[in-house]
Parts: C-alpha cells; structure tokens; sequence
C-alpha cells in the first residue's frame, strides 16, 4: 500500500505508515477468513455482498477513476456474469467452476470489446453513459423474455458448486465454505487490479485520464487503450457477478437495471474514486450504514444521501480523501 490510501493530492505515507497499513491489512484478512467462526450466518451473508460489492466498485473506478470514462449501465456486465454462472449451475453445464467463472469474465470482457470498438472511438461522457445505461436496459428486456433465464421472475433454486481436484474434491456447498472460496476469489481479483493500476499500463490510463489530447501527441493510442480499459472493467465487473450467483443462490432482473448500475458509482464516491481503496471503504460504509439502519425505512438512503452531499460540498475525495486531509493536518499540527 504505498498511494493506494491516499489521495493524488494527499501525500504519500511514509515507511511507517505503510508497515502499519500492511499490518491492518493483514490483520483483516485474517478476521475475514475466520468469520464464519466469529459472527452470526446473517452477518456473514453481508460481508460476502460487501466483498462482491467492492470488487464491483472497483470495476467501475477503474474506468471513472483511472481512464475518465463514465459508464452508468455497468450492471449489464454485473449481470452477464450472475446469469451465466447462475444458469451454468442450475442447468449443470458439463464445465468445471473456476472455468465458469473464467468464461463468465471472458464474456464481459467480450462485450465490453465489442461497446468499446463501435462506441469509444466515436462516444465519450455523457453519450457514452448514456449508451451503456441503454444497452442494459436493452440487455434486461432479453433476459425478462427469455424462459431459461427465468423471464421476469429470475433464476432460483441456483446450487452451490463442488469442485473436483482430481484425488480430492472441494465441497463449497456449505455457506461458510463457500464464503472462503469467495474470500480469496474477491483477493485474488483486487490483487489483480491493483497490479494493473500500478503497471505500465494503469500509468497510460492515468496519462489519457489527464489529458487525451496530450496522450495521443506523445504517440499513445488513446482508443485502443480505452477499450482495453473498458474490457478489464467488463471483465470485473461480470466476475463479480459470477461470484455472487452462488452466494445468493438467485439472479433476478433487479441486478439488470440502471439502479443497480448506480451502486458502484455511490461507493466509489463515497470511498473516494481518487484511491484505489475508495470504492472498497465506499462499499463498507454503504452498508454499515444500511445494516445499523435496517429497522428504520428510509433512513440509510437519507444517511447515505446526506453523507454523499457532504462529501461532495466538503472532500469530493470521499472519506479516504477526508481521512487524508486530517492525517496531514494531525501531522503538521505535531511538528509545529
């Protein structure tokens, strides 16, 4: 964790810092592991969604956050992801699951290809949000219409897997198994996007971010990098989706829609889409604040809305960015 928990204007944590952040880190991990033996199975179900919602979030700031590109129909990859993961189970396709979920990123990554070579080269902002928030809802009509997804009522009944390891075999249909498998699944994908942030490559999205046009004079290929982008998001965004089929164990139509395409743009806002761990703090807070608030209808989307506008008239950097800006004035208030 060198920049990941600060914001670009903040300034980077010393060498202590990051020993006590790695240490945090560590330290969360191994709770998370040993949850099931620490909290009640409810509880346990929320920090599965959160883990799933945080990779999410973090699909999505990829492209906000990292490339400057919006897109507000990202559920529909979200969605490709749950249904072939969903229907590949119920239906017992003849594929082994960590393959399943390899297919079901390939195909966000498919789709995302395919936007991104009709629609980048010639659509960026607003039009672009647009375009994606239309080919999710056109996506939603097709799976409502279509009996083997279930039409408007949605796939249930979805079995947990059992993966087959040759001498041995892996049971994941108990939950807390499960939810281990999608522990490391979830690390494994962020450990993943934190090497493409911190690449060569990620440096060239945040080159096109600052400044398309001065990108492109220095000889990078702003398009082609763009739809990269796009497809890496894609591909998160539908493994995410893949993770989660089992977990709840049904894909309904309401993770097809543009509301659900506006949950990882509030985490990522909320977390601050200037850090890496933005949208991942962004999605423990919404849903912190959704659990505390369980009992009293309509008081987490007034917190939650209340909180956005906060941030947005005070820190737009969210609350990594309002952390940052105490730490550095905690720390030049010591000097003094």
């Amino acid at each position: 964790m060198t920049d990941a928990s600060w914001t670009r204007s903040g300034e980077a944590p010393s060498l202590t810092d990051q020993y006590l952040l790695s240490a945090f880190g560590a330290v969360l991990v191994v709770l998370l592991f040993f949850a099931p033996e620490l909290v009640n199975p409810g509880l346990l179900f929320i920090i599965g969604m959160t883990l799933i919602q945080s990779v999410f979030a973090l699909s999505w700031n990829l492209l906000f956050g990292y490339t400057g590109l919006a897109s507000f129909g990202h559920a529909g990859f979200y969605a490709i992801g749950a249904y072939f993961t969903g229907a590949s189970l119920r239906y017992g396709f003849p594929l082994p699951f960590v393959v399943t979920l390899l297919v079901a990123g390939i195909l966000g990554a498919l789709v995302a290809y395919v936007i991104g070579i009709v629609a980048l080269k010639r659509l960026t902002g607003i039009f672009l949000a647009v375009l994606t928030v239309a080919l999710t809802e056109a996506l939603g009509k097709i799976i409502g219409f279509t009996p083997a997804l279930g039409e408007q009522d949605g796939l249930g009944n979805i079995p947990r897997p059992v993966i087959n390891l040759g001498i041995t075999s892996l049971d994941l249909t108990h939950s807390n198994a499960y939810y281990r498998f999608l522990l490391i699944a979830c690390l494994l994908v962020i450990g993943g996007l934190w090497w493409v942030i911190h690449s060569r490559l990620g440096r060239t999205f945040r080159a096109i971010r600052e400044d398309a046009d001065r990108a492109r004079f220095i000889g990078i290929d702003v398009a082609r990098y763009r739809v990269i982008s796009f497809m890496i998001s894609g591909a998160t965004a539908a493994l995410a989706g893949a993770l989660s089929a089992p977990w709840t164990r049904i894909v309904t139509l309401d993770q097809v829609n543009w509301l659900a395409s506006t949950q990882p743009m509030l985490n990522s806002l909320l977390g601050g889409f200037t850090s890496f761990w933005g949208p991942v703090v962004g999605s423990v807070v919404f849903t912190s604040i959704n659990y505390w608030t369980r009992n009293y209808p309509g008081l987490s989307e007034m917190l939650v809305g209340g909180v956005l506008v906060v941030i947005i008239l005070v820190a737009p950097t969210g609350v990594l960015g309002i952390l940052g800006k105490l730490r550095t004035r905690l720390t030049r208030g010591g000097r003094a």
